[in-house]
């Protein structure tokens, strides 16, 4: 396809938009394929009316009740399922009785509130709000609390997490690989308990559970290049232009086969007054996208918590509303930061959550 240009439209994407006039960008593969960008009249998001399954969602996460902040012995809540990925609250009150090994997928667990460490065959590794501790298919694991109260957003995916490749930016953009945190062996003190433990085994979704006389992380020594690994979002480095508005694809942090984790950190804006400072409208057609806000003043819309979650589906628009564009102006930097899920098939919203759902959002840019 050769590029072409018709009608009132600028030199460039995202730079000098025509006063009045509203850009949306429509591409493929997500913001990476090919793509065009419409000069509207109107925001695509002013609508009236939405009947139908592509109606955009949010919901109250942190009033979503789940089985493990009831008992010690309950497990996440699932939120969210797709075939690239399953997405779970968890909100703990107790310290895991028992030790867990998923053996259906790698895990992603975003820390949004409270402190503790986890237990793993690799050692112990604290935890603290903003870390992602990322543990491969088949790791044996349990949850110690500290200090609550807790919220997670849990991540599973059937295929293995990996760093994306970073192209000319290299390795160390984003983050170095250094900052990445591995677990310390060192003894715990249950270790000395003369009882049985308990270690539940998930496998297409269903649990095996095998018991030991024995403390189950006797681990004393390891090596290799598969482990638990923490990285915070103070470490996130985000990358950006002082003249240009960059697609939220320079911002993944992990990929897993057609499921995409990025991180939305504090960054200065663009500095160019031509350049769009706000996220510009669009239609992901190849993803759905879920976003985890958790904390600080999210620039792009009003009304958004910390602790609460959005879906918009593959096909219908979403973006700014009218009022932060405005508001952008005299901002120079962004003081949020957000985790975006990404599947590359369609999300189904589990029953669980519906009960905490923000009925008006989907009319929310056009009030």
């Amino acid at each position: 396809m050769y590029l072409m240009k018709k009608g009132k439209a600028p030199k460039q994407a995202h730079v000098s938009v025509p006063e009045g006039l509203y850009e949306e960008e429509h591409g493929r593969r997500g913001f990476r394929g090919p793509a065009s960008h419409l000069y509207r009249s109107h925001p695509p998001t002013a609508w009236v009316r939405i009947d139908g399954p592509l109606r955009p969602r949010a919901f109250a996460c942190a009033a979503l009740p789940s089985p493990d902040q009831r008992s010690a012995d309950g497990k996440p809540v699932e939120i969210l399922r797709s075939p690239d990925g399953r997405v779970f609250v968890s909100r703990r009150a107790d310290t895991m009785p028992y030790f867990v090994r998923n053996a259906d997928g790698d895990e992603i667990h975003f820390i949004h509130q409270g402190t503790g460490r986890f237990e793993t065959d690799y050692g112990v590794l604290p935890y603290e709000p903003g870390d992602y501790i990322v543990i491969p298919k088949g790791t044996t694991y349990r949850l110690v609390v500290e200090a609550g109260p807790s919220l997670f957003l849990l991540i599973e995916t059937p295929e293995p997490v990996e760093l994306p490749d970073r192209g000319p930016l290299g390795q160390h953009a984003l983050f170095d690989p250094g900052v990445l945190v591995a677990p310390e062996l060192a003894p715990s003190d249950d270790a000395k308990e003369q009882r049985q433990w308990e270690v539940r085994i998930k496998r297409d979704g269903a649990y095996t559970k095998v018991v030991y006389p024995f403390f189950p992380m006797d681990v004393v020594g390891w090596k290799g290049d598969l482990w638990v690994a923490k990285l915070n979002v103070r470490d996130f480095r985000p990358v950006t232009s002082p003249r240009y508005h960059l697609p939220p694809s320079v911002h993944i942090t992990f990929q897993a086969g057609g499921l995409l984790i990025s991180t939305f950190a504090p960054r200065p804006l663009e500095s160019d007054p031509e350049a769009m400072r706000v996220p510009f409208y669009h239609r992901n057609m190849d993803y759905d996208e879920v976003l985890f806000y958790h904390r600080g003043s999210f620039f792009s819309r009003a009304g958004i918590q910390p602790g609460a979650l959005t879906l918009h589906p593959q096909g219908i628009h979403h973006g700014p509303h009218p009022q932060a564009v405005e508001a952008s102006k005299t901002k120079t930097d962004t003081d949020e930061v957000a985790v975006m899920v990404e599947s590359a098939r369609s999300f189904t919203v589990q029953p669980e959550l519906e009960p905490v759902e923000l009925k008006e959002y989907a009319l929310s840019w056009s009030k």
